[in-house]
């Protein structure tokens, strides 16, 4: 019997100087960070195969990484401070495709919220304070999760939607994609010129939603297995830690 072809992984790549970001252009969300393009690429198979688990597919014996898109960053990549609108992100919506990401935008949020409550002591970390280009890191789970949730009206507004941060995680995005549909022509995807010259499109609005989620989740999972125990906090995102 032959063997299974490899799935093809088709990255975009952000990079300042050797520090990279490498996104998963299929696995909407999906990232790692290297100090070198290499780097972020050998851990890609191990972010997909827990993406696939989360979402509770079948995972391929081999994965196949290529490099699709390029950003030369001048932010901080390192931190995940990232700017780049994939090409991808630059189509036309349609309805099926739009509720598709929204589903999965509002399945992340969900599942942080259940991994926050997860936390026995919401305030309580064992982590270091770290200074980053946007100040302190967020150590605790109350921290993570405050800080995640609060992105909501900045991502919203960014491509011309009135939204607010009230309420969990869960609410306050559902409300802004309420808004967002009451406005016409939305399926369109037009490319805003956001803050800092940034581009935005509703396509990498909900790309930057699971992703940011992401990046917390996974911080906030490694800092309660830390600080309570491996057996404490449930792996929703089934994160390979």
């Amino acid at each position: 019997m032959p063997e299974a072809l490899p799935m093809k992984i088709r990255c975009v790549w952000e990079h300042n100087g050797g520090d990279s970001l490498l996104f998963a252009d299929d696995y909407i969300g999906a990232f790692t960070r290297g100090a070198s393009r290499e780097q972020a690429l050998e851990k890609m198979p191990a972010e997909v195969r827990s993406y696939i688990r989360w979402m509770g597919g079948p995972v391929p014996e081999a994965f196949d990484c290529e490099i699709v898109q390029e950003k030369r960053s001048e932010l901080t990549v390192s931190d995940a401070d990232s700017d780049v609108i994939f090409d991808s992100e630059r189509e036309a919506l349609d309805p099926a495709a739009y509720g598709a990401l929204k589903a999965l935008a509002l399945k992340s949020a969900h599942d942080l919220y259940a991994l926050y409550q997860a936390i026995p002591d919401k305030d309580k970390s064992c982590l270091p304070g770290r200074e980053t280009f946007y100040g302190p890191v967020p150590r605790t789970a109350r921290e993570m999760y405050e800080h995640t949730k609060n992105v909501n009206a900045y991502y919203f507004g960014e491509i011309g939607v009135r939204a607010d941060n009230e309420g969990t995680i869960a609410q306050c995005r559902e409300r802004g994609f309420m808004a967002l549909e009451s406005q016409p022509g939305f399926l369109k995807n037009p490319v805003y010129p956001g803050s800092y010259d940034e581009e935005w499109s509703l396509r990498k609005v909900l790309r930057r939603f699971v992703w940011h989620d992401r990046i917390h989740a996974k911080a906030m999972y490694r800092m309660a297995v830390k600080t309570f125990g491996p057996d404490v906090a449930p792996n929703v995102f089934w994160f390979d830690i």
